[in-house]
């Protein structure tokens, strides 16, 4: 997988170096779009790049709140992780890059890389099964090199 995306990253090296500097924004910022967007896809269907499902969630031994009510409704994981406000993209005419920032990418990180951190600020430490949220499957490499053709395509006419 790692020989493609340097093959790949070559590929579109080469294209993106034909490209005047506006232009080559204007690709990356389409690219970078349609990766987040693929991604957070991806993480709102619970599966790691490769395709494996994520590990399950842990089972909550107390499920009664308050005396007489119990939590019924089951929330997917990172739910509030994949948005616009939380998945952001940056860029320039070189580079693009998707990705967490700030206090929300620490915790992505613990996911992502199967850490151990506090569940509560004052509470017990919890080793977190490895959940890669992001990555580059085939499909989005297929998506990049569609975006590229898309965007010669619209230049030839």
């Amino acid at each position: 997988m790692n020989d493609n995306l340097h093959a790949m990253e070559a590929w579109a090296g080469a294209l993106l170096a034909q490209l005047q500097p506006g232009q080559r924004r204007i690709v990356t910022r389409r690219i970078a779009q349609d990766l987040r967007r693929s991604q957070a896809q991806r993480i709102a269907s619970q599966q790691a790049p490769d395709g494996a499902p994520y590990a399950k969630r842990k089972q909550r031994k107390n499920l009664r709140g308050k005396k007489g009510r119990i939590k019924r409704q089951k929330a997917a994981m990172f739910e509030n992780i994949r948005t616009q406000k939380n998945l952001k993209i940056e860029q320039d005419e070189n580079q693009l890059s998707v990705g967490f920032f700030g206090r929300v990418a620490r915790i992505a990180r613990v996911h992502q890389e199967g850490l151990t951190d506090k569940v509560a600020k004052k509470g017990p430490a919890y080793h977190y099964p490895a959940r890669p949220l992001l990555g580059f499957s085939p499909t989005d490499q297929a998506l990049i090199r569609d975006a590229f053709f898309r965007h010669l395509d619209v230049f030839r006419r």
